[in-house]
């Protein structure tokens, strides 16, 4: 996908979101900003990571 289709999709998504998340979505966006590329794919595979094994992770802490 090209970052102008990237930017067409991520606006209609935004359409439909309420707009008590608006803020919170960019401040998100303001804080991937001022992060590095490596920082930020890390952050994400740690985060698909632990709710794929949520169960997992559950178990372990009892």
């Amino acid at each position: 996908m090209t970052k102008t289709q990237l930017k067409s999709e991520i606006i209609k998504v935004l359409d439909n979101v309420p707009d008590s998340i608006l803020q919170d979505v960019l401040d998100f966006l303001k804080e991937l900003q001022n992060q590095p590329e490596g920082k930020v794919k890390l952050t994400n595979n740690l985060r698909k990571i632990l709710a794929e094994d949520k169960e997992l992770l559950q178990k372990l802490a009892q």
